[in-house]
C-alpha cells in the first residue's frame, strides 16, 4: 500500500551561454545567433514512500550513455537515490547544441566536436534541475488522460502513412492547495520546424507548446516536461508553411491548446504506487555494404533528387529526397569505417541498450535510447494498455531503428542506422516482458 504521495519539479535554464554549433542539418556551417526560446532541464521527482522515480526532460538533440550514467551518479551521490530509478530524455530540437559525436557525420567537415565546456554546464544543470526537485518535495496528487494532436505533423514519407496522434498528458500537483507542481507529455514527432537557415536557439514547436501552457494554464513555475515519442518517420515537412520561427509557435500554440483542453478533465489521485523496471538489451549491428556499392547508392540517390528539382515537385518531396541523399552519404561512411574497423568503437557506445519502464499507478511509461519508427510503439500499445513509449533516452543509438519494410526501401533513415531493423521487435518484446513483471509483483 503506498504511503501517499509527494512530488517535487524544478526547471534549470540550459542555453549555451557562447555562439555553438546548431546541430541536426548536415553541410551548413550552422552556429547561434542568439537565443529566441531558452532550453531548459526540466525535471519530475515522485515518491509514493518506498518507491522513487526521477524524470529528467531536456531540450536538446540526444543524451549519450555516458553523459547519463556521469548525471545519474552525481545525483545518487547528491540525493541518495538509486541510479537506476532515474531516467533522462531529450526532445531533440534542430536549434540546440551538437551534444554527441557521430560517425556517420565524420566526412561532413562543417560539423565540429561537441563543445566540452557546453557539456560540463548541461551535465551540471541537469544535476542542479534534478537535485531541486527532489528537495522540493510535497504531499502531492497526479492524474493523466489522454489527448490527441492533428495538424502538427505526418509519417514523413507518406502523408497518410502510420502516425500516432495520441498524447498522454500527466498532471501532478499540490495535495494542499492544487498548485500545478509539474506537467508532463509525450508527442510522438520530430521538432523539426526551424532548418538550416535559423540560426536562434530555440526549443522548437514543444518549446511554443510550453510557452502557451505557462502562459494561458499552469503558470511558469510549473515545468512542461515534453518527451518525444517513437518519431523516427514523422514529421512537420507537409503540413508546415514555411520553416519559421512564427510557424513554430503556430503549431506549437495547436499542442498546447489540445494539452490545455484536456487538463481540466483530469482525475487527481494521492494514493497511488509506482515501479520501475530496468533491461539491458544487446543490438545487433546493420549489415553495410561494400564501399563500390555504397558509393553507388550515393549516386543513384543524387539522380532521383536532381530529377524532382527539374521537375519542380512539391517542397516535401524534394526535401524526402534530399535528405535520403544525406542518409546515402552517411552510408558511405559508415561502410568505410566497417572495412577500416573503426565501426567497433561507435557501436559500443550505445549497446547494450537500456530499457526503462517507469509505473505510475496504472500507466506505464516506457523509455527506449535513439529514434525508433513510430510502428514500434503503436505494436507495444496493443499488448500493453495506458503504456506510452518514450524515445531519445537514456543513451543515443548514432541513428535510427527503422522497420524491416523501411530497410528494403532504403531512405535517409534506413541509411543513418547502425542497428538493424531486427531490433525493434526486441525492444518491444523485452519491453512487454517488463511490464508483466511489474504486473505480477504487485502486492
Amino acid at each position: 500500500m503506498s504511503n501517499g504521495l509527494i512530488a517535487g519539479s524544478a526547471q534549470v535554464d540550459i542555453s549555451p551561454e557562447k555562439s555553438l554549433f546548431l546541430f541536426g542539418y548536415p553541410h551548413v556551417e550552422r552556429y547561434s545567433t542568439g537565443i529566441h526560446d531558452p532550453l531548459y532541464s526540466s525535471s519530475l521527482y515522485l515518491s509514493d514512500g518506498i518507491e522513487h522515480l526521477l524524470f529528467i526532460a531536456n531540450d536538446i538533440i540526444f543524451v549519450s550513455k555516458t553523459l547519463c550514467a556521469r548525471v545519474r551518479g552525481e545525483i545518487a551521490a547528491k540525493t541518495g537515490l538509486s541510479e537506476n530509478v532515474i531516467t533522462i530524455t531529450a526532445t531533440h530540437t534542430h536549434s540546440g547544441p551538437i551534444i554527441v559525436n557521430c560517425l556517420s557525420n565524420e566526412s561532413d567537415a562543417t560539423v565540429p566536436p561537441a563543445d566540452k565546456e557546453y557539456l560540463a554546464l548541461l551535465e551540471q544543470n541537469m544535476v542542479r534541475s534534478a537535485c531541486a526537485a527532489f528537495n522540493s518535495a510535497v504531499p502531492a496528487e497526479v492524474g493523466l488522460a489522454t489527448t490527441k494532436a492533428n495538424g502538427i505533423g505526418t509519417n514523413r514519407h507518406d502523408p497518410e502513412g502510420c502516425a500516432d496522434p495520441e498524447i498522454p498528458v500527466m498532471m501532478v500537483r499540490a495535495k494542499e492547495n492544487q498548485k500545478p507542481i509539474a506537467c508532463m507529455v509525450v508527442y510522438s514527432m520530430h521538432p523539426t520546424v526551424l532548418h538550416e537557415d535559423s540560426t536562434l536557439i530555440s526549443g522548437d514547436f514543444p518549446g511554443m507548446a510550453r510557452k502557451y501552457l505557462q502562459e494561458k494554464l499552469i503558470g511558469d513555475d510549473c515545468p512542461l516536461l515534453y518527451h518525444t515519442g517513437p518519431s523516427g518517420n514523422q514529421s512537420p515537412r507537409y503540413v508546415t508553411r514555411g520553416n519559421t520561427i512564427e510557424e513554430t509557435e503556430r503549431l506549437g500554440f495547436l499542442l498546447g491548446r489540445s494539452i490545455a483542453d484536456v487538463i481540466p478533465k483530469i482525475t487527481f489521485e494521492s494514493d497511488i504506487r509506482l515501479s520501475v523496471g530496468r533491461s539491458l538489451l544487446e543490438l545487433e549491428r546493420r549489415s553495410f555494404p561494400g564501399i563500390e556499392e555504397a558509393e553507388n547508392g550515393l549516386q543513384l540517390a543524387q539522380k532521383t533528387y536532381s530529377d524532382l528539382i527539374e521537375q519542380n515537385a512539391p517542397r516535401a518531396v524534394t526535401r524526402t529526397a534530399e535528405c535520403a541523399c544525406f542518409g546515402a552519404e552517411e552510408t558511405v561512411t559508415l561502410a568505410k569505417a566497417s572495412v577500416e574497423g573503426r565501426l567497433e568503437s561507435a557501436c559500443q557506445g550505445s549497446s547494450p541498450a537500456e530499457i526503462f519502464v517507469a509505473r505510475i499507478g496504472t500507466w506505464t511509461f516506457a523509455c527506449w535510447p535513439g529514434e525508433f519508427f513510430v510502428e514500434y510503439a503503436l505494436e507495444l500499445k496493443t499488448l500493453a494498455e495506458q503504456c506510452y513509449v518514450i524515445s531519445l533516452a537514456n543513451g543515443d543509438l548514432q541513428g535510427y531503428i527503422v522497420t524491416k519494410e523501411a530497410t528494403n526501401e532504403g531512405g535517409y533513415e534506413a541509411s543513418n542506422a547502425l542497428f538493424s531493423a531486427s531490433n525493434g521487435p526486441l525492444f518491444v518484446q523485452e519491453t512487454h516482458r517488463l511490464i508483466k513483471q511489474m504486473d505480477l509483483s504487485k502486492p
